[in-house]
């Protein structure tokens, strides 16, 4: 059992999801605003947060880039109604992990969230130490922090996946379905086009010159893979 926690102006809404959530067997917990959505994270240490985009004193993007300044590694998923986003990327950029557009069916809902809470056991083995090296990187598997040399690195927990996952491999090609299956589940597949959001971001983190990069590649009309 999880526990989400919803952020959303509408009572309704909230009302809505609670049963959804609660339904489908996790505890749940919620807020109006922005600035009670950080307050309810921080006394609640929720598994997952559904942040809508436009509410009253912190807009979604608002609330998702102070958790993840703050360390907050969870899966963020943004509620938005049709039209709301132009730029799926603002949210990427911010740390978002992935968008749910109004009306939506309530078995998607659930889809998403259990795909999102399962993600890290299939991508990351259990380790013994909390550390691990992978070409030249060190991972932290708890905080989702890369250290190379003497320069430390926090990342989203996608990004994070996604490194992880090519440099645990290095040299081997995936494709993009292949990597949005491994981070997001094959139920995204058929949804690519959000992932050269994710690669550019990981790439200005990681790499000295993002345009050449060196640890993560493209390979043409192909994929990409984790330089040796």
């Amino acid at each position: 059992m999880a526990k989400i926690l919803l952020a959303d102006d509408e009572p309704s809404m909230r009302n809505l999801i609670r049963r959804i959530v609660v339904g489908g067997g996790h505890e749940f917990c919620c807020a109006a605003d922005g600035k009670e959505a950080i307050e309810v994270y921080g006394r609640e240490q929720p598994d997952l947060l559904i942040l809508d985009v436009m509410m009253p004193k912190l807009d979604g993007f608002q609330v998702c880039q102070e958790l993840r300044a703050s360390g907050a590694i969870v899966p963020i998923v943004f509620l938005t109604a049709k039209g709301d986003i132009t730029d799926k990327g603002t949210g990427f950029n911010v740390g978002g992990d992935d968008y749910l557009v109004k009306p939506f069916d309530p078995d998607e809902l659930l889809l998403r969230i259990d795909a999102h809470l399962k993600r890290n056991e299939r991508i990351m083995p259990k380790q013994q130490d909390d550390c691990v090296m992978l070409g030249g990187l060190e991972f932290d598997t708890k905080r989702y922090r890369v250290t190379t040399g003497d320069k430390r690195i926090d990342f989203t927990p996608k990004e994070f996946q996604i490194l992880f996952l090519l440099a645990s491999h290095p040299g081997e090609v995936f494709t993009r379905e292949q990597l949005i299956e491994a981070v997001w589940g094959e139920e995204f597949v058929g949804e690519t086009s959000s992932l050269p959001v994710f690669i550019r971001k990981i790439r200005e983190k990681i790499e000295k010159d993002p345009s050449h990069p060196e640890y993560l590649q493209t390979a043409w009309r192909s994929g990409y893979r984790f330089g040796s």
